[in-house]
C-alpha cells in the first residue's frame, strides 16, 4: 500500500491502540489518534514528530465522529471488557454495555467512514477482534461474543467494499501487554462460585503457563498490525503476537481462504467487480 493520506485510530489512549497510531505515524500517515479523554492522549503528538493529532470520537457517539477527507486507514481498536464470569451468572447489563462499544460503535464508525474510504481508495478498514475467539476459553464469553460479532461483521464487510477497492484485515491478538491484559491475569472472577472453583483455577493455571510467558510489548504487536495494514493482497486475519500466530495456523487447517474463494469471491464475480479491485 503506497502510504500517504490520513489514518484514524479509536481507542488510542493505551495499549494497542496506541502504539498503532504512533506505528503509523512513523510509517508516513498523518494520523488522528482518537479516544473519549483526549487528555489521556498529551505527548503524543510530540512523540510522532508531529504527523499525529488526538481528538476526542466516542464510538457510542455519532456526534463525535469527525473523520479526515483524505482517510485511507481506519483502525477500530476502542473496546472494553468486564468481568470473566460463567453465563449462568452473567451481568446481562454488562453484555449490553460490551456490545453497545465493541459491535455497534465499531459498525456506526466504519458506515460513516466507507465514503471516504471509497473516495480515496486503495484503503483499509482494520478491526482488533482477539485470538481468544478461535478457542472455547471458558468465562470469556462476552468478551469472545463481543469479539466474534466484529469478526463476522468483517466477513461480510469484506464482500461488500471490495470492488470499492477498500481491503478489510482483521488484527487477533493474543497476550500483549496492555492494561486490560494485566487486569485479566488477577484470581479469577470464576472462582468466586464453589461450582466453577475448580475450572477457574485450572484455566488460569493453563493460561500462566502458556499464555503469560510469551507476552509481547504493544511497540512490537504494532508492527505486525501495520504491517498487515500495509500489506497489498494476502489474508484477512493476521496474529501480532507467538500464541494469536499458533491458533491462527491451528484454526486455517480448515482454511478460511478456500471458503471466501468459493462463496465471497462468487458473489464479487457475479456482482461485477469492475477497476475498484481489493488490493490496497
Amino acid at each position: 500500500m503506497e502510504i500517504n493520506g490520513s489514518a484514524l485510530v479509536t481507542g488510542a489512549s493505551r495499549g494497542i491502540g496506541r502504539a498503532v497510531a504512533l506505528e503509523l505515524a512513523r510509517r508516513g500517515f498523518d494520523t488522528v489518534a482518537t479516544m473519549r479523554d483526549p487528555d489521556a492522549g498529551s505527548g503524543m503528538a510530540k512523540m510522532a514528530d508531529g504527523r499525529l493529532e488526538v481528538r476526542r470520537l466516542d464510538v457510542t457517539d455519532p456526534a463525535t465522529f469527525d473523520l479526515p477527507d483524505d482517510l485511507r486507514v481506519l483502525v477500530n481498536n476502542a473496546g472494553i471488557d468486564t468481568e470473566y464470569l460463567p453465563v449462568e451468572h452473567a451481568n446481562i447489563g454488562d453484555w449490553r454495555r460490551m456490545f453497545e462499544t465493541n459491535v455497534f460503535g465499531t459498525v456506526a464508525l466504519t458506515s460513516a467512514a466507507i465514503p471516504a474510504l471509497r473516495e480515496n481508495r486503495p484503503s483499509v478498514v482494520c478491526n482488533v477482534t482477539s485470538s481468544s475467539i478461535l478457542a472455547p476459553v471458558p468465562f470469556f464469553s462476552a468478551y469472545r461474543a463481543s469479539k466474534a460479532a466484529v469478526s463476522a461483521f468483517g466477513d461480510s464487510l469484506r464482500v461488500e467494499v471490495a470492488r470499492f477497492g477498500i481491503r478489510v484485515v482483521e488484527i487477533m491478538p493474543g497476550p500483549v501487554d496492555t492494561d486490560m491484559f494485566r487486569l485479566s491475569k488477577g484470581d479469577p472472577d470464576a472462582a468466586r462460585f464453589p461450582e466453577y472453583r475448580e475450572l477457574a483455577d485450572v484455566a488460569a493455571e493453563l493460561r500462566r503457563a502458556h499464555g503469560d510467558q510469551r507476552v509481547v510489548e504493544p511497540a512490537a504487536a504494532a508492527a505486525a498490525v501495520v504491517d498487515a495494514i500495509v500489506e497489498r493482497s494476502g489474508p484477512m486475519r493476521y496474529g501480532c503476537d507467538p500464541v494469536a500466530y499458533e491458533l491462527i495456523d491451528l484454526w486455517r487447517q480448515s482454511d478460511d481462504e478456500t471458503v471466501f474463494a468459493l462463496m465471497g469471491q462468487s458473489l464479487l464475480d457475479l456482482a461485477g467487480r469492475g477497476d475498484g479491485g481489493a488490493g490496497a
